[in-house]
């Protein structure tokens, strides 16, 4: 197995099931007018299916943790991927919006196995500085996921209709599966969880009592609720009501992952020096000052679509000071227990995102405002979070 873990075919396996996340939602953007077209749905119920799918994706993260320690990675990961495209293919085959919030649930259950699962087997097939070079080029997979999607999806758009784009998806978890078929199972049976499921989902109550955990979780939580409140509006704000073309949304939503990209390398380089409890601190202020002019602008048209454009590139470029950060600042505290404390925050701050993208949703009037306004108050509440609730030296307290 030595020979194998460090093949590029192992690399490109994870790096697809990582990025499972990123390209369930980000390929069907550019989409989501003329999905409210075609299906007669205004923007507000299309905005509610990003909603749909992270309620699937933030529960389905704490069975699929569990289920992983106790019968394996590779065999959870299929039935996963099984799922997905069930999911998938129940969204092009929609007639409703409310259909597609249905499949969207679905879908989301079986991606999250794929992203859940696939850290785990990071941690199976590496050890020490090995686990953390291979767990960062994965995360920089998935800051290029949601670069190639839109871009990709407005393509698809250009020369078939929206259903095409859930084909596309089907295919995807159909070659991911049959490339799964090469990759050794990871988790060997003397190493996996012997108490029972039930036992290991109580686990979690001990977990949301240590309020360092929660004030990371905090953070990152507030974070992404304005990270999925411009996911849900950014497409009728640049597309519908600014007139931007869906092949230029891509351009400019891939502006906003450059900018997570340059702040992620930014990071690396002053972590050492400065620390990452402050590091997330600088980024909490940028988010929330960020937030802020993104509200202005929104609610009073100031600096049309460069105004609005502008912030939002600096709130998502802050995710590179406060995710990893946060995630790092988390883990530290019960490494013993990495796997749950990692399902537990992704599940939450997925959740979070609900509030983000379904508020927009129930709200929309046609404008920028509500998604202005909820980014700003997500920013705000993560410096809150950053500077009230997260230790300076969480390992140590």
């Amino acid at each position: 197995m030595s020979s194998e873990r460090n093949s590029p075919g192992v690399l490109a396996i994870l790096s697809a099931l990582m990025g499972f996340a990123s390209i369930s939602t980000d390929l069907y953007l550019p989409a989501l007018p003329a999905m409210a077209e075609a299906l007669r749905a205004g923007s507000g119920e299309m905005e509610w299916t990003i909603s749909g799918f992270l309620v699937g994706f933030s529960l389905g993260q704490l069975v699929w943790g569990p289920v992983g320690d106790r019968y394996g990675r590779r065999g959870p990961v299929a039935v996963g991927l099984v799922i997905f495209a069930l999911g998938s293919g129940g969204c092009a085959l929609a007639s409703s919006a409310g259909q597609i919030v249905f499949w969207r649930v679905v879908q989301a259950v079986g991606a999250c196995a794929a992203v859940v699962l696939s850290r785990a087997m990071v941690r199976d097939l590496y050890q020490g500085e090995k686990s953390a070079q291979m767990m960062s080029t994965l995360m920089t997979v998935m800051a290029v996921a949601p670069l190639v999607g839109p871009l990709a999806g407005a393509q698809i758009l250009a020369f078939a209709s929206w259903r095409a784009i859930f084909w596309v998806l089907v295919a995807v978890a159909v070659f991911t599966l049959a490339a799964l078929t090469v990759l050794p199972e990871t988790f060997p049976l003397e190493r996996r969880s012997k108490e029972s499921l039930g036992a290991a989902f109580r686990g979690y109550g001990q977990l949301v009592r240590d309020r360092r955990i929660l004030g990371f979780a905090a953070t990152i939580s507030c974070f992404y609720v304005g990270v999925f409140a411009y996911l849900a509006g950014a497409p009728f704000a640049y597309i519908t009501y600014y007139g931007v073309p869906p092949g230029w949304f891509g351009l400019l939503f891939g502006a906003a992952i450059l900018a997570i990209m340059a702040a992620n390398m930014l990071n690396v380089r002053l972590a050492p020096v400065y620390g990452s409890a402050r590091l997330l601190r600088v980024g909490g202020l940028f988010a929330g000052g960020a937030g802020l002019a993104l509200a202005f602008a929104g609610l009073t048209g100031a600096g049309g679509l460069v105004g609005l454009v502008a912030p939002l590139l600096v709130f998502n470029g802050a995710s590179g000071l406060i995710v990893a950060n946060a995630l790092a600042g988390a883990l530290s505290l019960r490494p013993e227990r990495a796997g749950a404390v990692s399902a537990l925050v992704g599940a939450l701050h997925y959740g979070a995102g609900i509030l983000g993208s379904g508020v927009v949703g129930v709200l929309a009037n046609g404008t920028p405002g509500p998604m202005s306004v909820m980014v700003a108050a997500a920013g705000v509440g993560t410096a809150l979070c950053a500077w009230t609730l997260v230790p300076a030296h969480p390992a140590k307290e």
